[in-house]
């Protein structure tokens, strides 16, 4: 009998750590999960991101087990959400592919990513490395501090930006800058701050609430888990949407109680 519900997840900061691999901990309590409800993952990252911290080699599916750790996730749950849902597989089969140069076209990414470049060439941080603009299928994903930092400067850039707001102020520059609908600028852009290091850049609408298009028609519940839901982060959208029921949390800590009080109690 198929379920009329369905548990979604955010990654980093509700499953896992922020970039850190799944615990077996949380592996074992999905799996006991998955035999009750169905359950997905949507994340801002791309799908080679969500392999490497979901585990995939050590948290097969229950019948079925790939070499591929790629194919593993894939087929383990019943949704996968790569880049908001830009990227959608469902029982391991591709279902929607979207392309933001097709969107956009080159000359507005590149105006975008220029923009980018030069505003980040002119502040001062701590430390900068290297990596600060990565391509998406579905999105462009900005760090000033850029993705090559190792764990400890993220952690230092992260509490530098909370008392700075580094971020948040090149997200209205952002806004500012392409959000004035003209003639020449007629799609207007989304700018989401996410995990810890990085703002998210997409056409309007190619949220985490993009996915739920895919689930509408298919189920009468669709559950939540996410720790950015404030105005601002990229949860915020799916966890407003009227689709959904959101829970917001502060840590998987968090998550593992909450599942076990709704779902296991």
């Amino acid at each position: 009998m198929k379920s009329t519900k369905i548990v979604l997840f955010d990654i980093d900061g509700t499953l896992t750590e922020p970039r850190q691999s799944i615990t077996t901990e949380m592996d074992r309590l999905l799996l006991e999960l998955h035999e009750k409800i169905d359950i997905g993952l949507v994340s801002g990252s791309d799908l080679p991101k969500l392999v490497e911290q979901m585990n995939c080699n050590n948290f097969p599916n229950v019948t079925n087990s790939f070499e591929d750790p790629t194919e593993n996730l894939i087929n383990r749950f019943d949704y996968i959400f790569a880049e908001n849902g830009l990227v959608a597989f469902n029982q391991g089969k591709l279902i929607h592919k979207k392309s933001i140069v097709s969107e956009l076209g080159e000359n507005k990414l590149q105006e975008i990513i220029n923009f980018v470049l030069e505003y980040l060439s002119k502040i001062s941080l701590p430390k900068k490395r290297g990596n600060f603009i990565e391509f998406r299928n579905g999105m462009i994903n900005v760090s000033p501090i850029g993705r090559s930092c190792s764990q400890e400067e993220r952690m230092e850039f992260f509490e530098f930006d909370r008392v700075h707001g580094i971020r948040r102020r090149l997200v209205e520059a952002l806004q500012m800058k392409f959000n004035q609908h003209t003639d020449e600028n007629p799609i207007r852009m989304h700018f989401a701050i996410g995990g810890q290091i990085s703002i998210d850049c997409y056409p309007q609408g190619w949220d985490k609430s993009y996915c739920l298009q895919f689930l509408q028609d298919r189920y009468e519940e669709i559950y939540f888990f996410g720790d950015r839901t404030q105005l601002g982060g990229n949860d915020y959208e799916i966890a407003i949407d009227p689709r959904t029921k959101d829970y917001t949390v502060s840590d998987p800590g968090q998550t593992k109680s909450l599942l076990k009080e709704l779902f296991f109690s």
